[in-house]
């Protein structure tokens, strides 16, 4: 399931970027020069309206997915909530060097 919201977030992401890419900054719609340009596609203000309302809707889906597997895995980690929650591993104290004594020479 983790899966296919995956996909489906990724599919969300490129079409609310492909959507915003195609506004003008000035809300002309579709950012291909002028709308006389579309012929009888639709008016400059029809294309603002239309892509003003799927920009808006492709977000509130994105929200809603990115929300929906961030529950979903929330309890997916094994790791502890926070690293201060958790003591820290106990190692084994380090031996104390030993001197090495000196080789005595056999007379």
């Amino acid at each position: 399931m983790t899966t296919v919201l995956l996909v489906l977030h990724l599919f969300i992401a490129l079409a609310l970027i492909g959507l915003v890419l195609l506004q003008r900054s000035e809300g002309g719609g579709l950012g291909i020069g002028s709308s006389q340009g579309m012929g009888a596609f639709m008016g400059g203000r029809g294309t603002a309206n239309l892509l003003t309302r799927a920009t808006a809707i492709c977000g509130t889906l994105f929200f809603i997915v990115a929300l929906v597997l961030a529950l979903m895995t929330r309890g997916a980690s094994q790791q502890s909530r926070s690293i201060l929650d958790s003591p820290p591993p106990a190692s084994a104290p380090a031996a104390p060097a030993v001197p090495a004594l000196p080789a005595v020479p056999n007379n």
